[in-house]
């Protein structure tokens, strides 16, 4: 569970750093891109270890439904985190689509793993994206949306990550639960 943690910690730290040191974040030029990229690439490894790990246990049971419902998030997550929202028609003002799409896939593993681990993991990714979202729109209030796109792009996009969820899919069943069923 430590390295769990520790991975969450350095998580926020690559995350937050140029925000709350700005003057030492500027002092580093293209180093400080570098020592990020370092500290969240570290900190996955770690998360990935960690939550693997952890011997837990599920605090209730989940209606085996919900797979479904996680199956249906996880699609939508992938399709806000591709560059559909801010190419198309449909979500073309939405400030945060990349975030927007982290958080529910986060909240959609939440609702299916309900472990201590995954509760730890998952529910603390979740409140980094909600506050990233936070800090963002504070340091940033002047933003304007990109240019309305074409509903084709949304649709090329969702196709690109229906398939993408059958891929990944796949191989997260090789390497741990297989999300569409045995």
């Amino acid at each position: 569970m430590t390295l769990l943690i520790l991975g969450l910690a350095l998580w926020y730290v690559g995350h937050f750093w140029k925000r709350a040191l700005p003057a030492q974040h500027a002092a580093m030029a293209e180093r400080a891109k570098g020592l990020s990229a370092s500290l969240i690439l570290i900190s996955v490894a770690f998360m990935v270890i960690g939550y693997r790990a952890t011997e837990s246990f599920d605090l209730h049971a989940y209606p085996p439904a919900l797979r479904h419902v996680n199956n249906l998030m996880v699609l939508f997550a992938i399709y806000f985190m591709s560059p559909g929202p801010s190419k198309g028609a449909l979500f073309y003002k939405m400030r945060h689509p990349m975030l927007t799409g982290f958080i529910i896939w986060t909240v959609a593993h939440l609702i299916v793993n309900p472990d201590l681990a995954s509760m730890i993991l998952f529910g603390a990714l979740t409140v980094w994206a909600v506050l990233e979202i936070i800090i963002i729109n504070r340091s940033e209030p002047d933003w304007q949306p990109n240019p309305k796109g074409k509903i084709a792009k949304d649709g090329m996009f969702f196709v690109a990550s229906i398939i993408l969820l059958a891929v990944i899919g796949y191989i997260h069943g090789l390497v741990g639960p297989a999300p569409f069923g045995a």
